[in-house]
């Protein structure tokens, strides 16, 4: 049986990555520390809002304290990592709902991704979640790559702004002629 709580007080790595090409990709978010190595599967608009919701969230704190937590303004340049995902690539569940909470008292933020609940009859079993912990500077490192990834995708169609496929697409605003 799977562990219902995978936690991550303090990761080596917590990244966003997908797998397959533009237009096909799978998105997850992989969390290691040491030689343990977790990954969840979740939808693009769930990376985009994760990584504007941190960054709201680090501003609103950095806002509202006297000395700001000593919370950055952007990323580090120092601290990129635009390395690949570990492999192989196994999620342990798919992300249906997430949150995010900083704590005052420890200075770090804490973001939490629950399993999707998939029918009633997951209701009586416990649904697997994942924790992890983050300071400040990389917190806003990860939403500095939750960005990057996200706009790595399909170019826009220039007349209507919809995705354009390798092969171009049926565009609305052209009619219907293949751009």
């Amino acid at each position: 049986m799977a562990p219902s709580e995978y936690f991550f007080p303090a990761p080596d790595r917590f990244i966003v990555g997908t797998v397959g090409l533009p237009g096909d990709r799978t998105f997850y978010l992989q969390a290691k520390e040491a030689d343990r190595v977790v990954t969840v599967a979740l939808e693009k608009e769930q990376v985009e809002l994760l990584g504007e919701r941190i960054n709201e969230l680090l501003d609103m704190v950095r806002s509202r304290s006297a000395d700001g937590y000593m919370i950055p303004a952007g990323p580090d340049p120092g601290d990129a990592d635009n390395a690949n995902l570990e492999m192989p690539v196994d999620p342990e569940f798919r992300v249906g709902t997430m949150s995010l909470g900083w704590d005052t008292r420890r200075r770090h933020l804490e973001i939490e991704c629950s399993a999707m609940n998939l029918g009633p009859d997951d209701d009586d079993a416990e649904a697997p979640v994942l924790r992890v912990v983050l300071s400040a500077e990389s917190a806003r490192e990860f939403a500095r790559r939750a960005d990057q990834v996200v706009n790595a995708g399909r170019a826009d169609c220039p007349f209507c702004s919809l995705p354009l496929d390798p092969g171009g697409h049926l565009c609305p605003r052209a009619n219907g002629v293949p751009r």
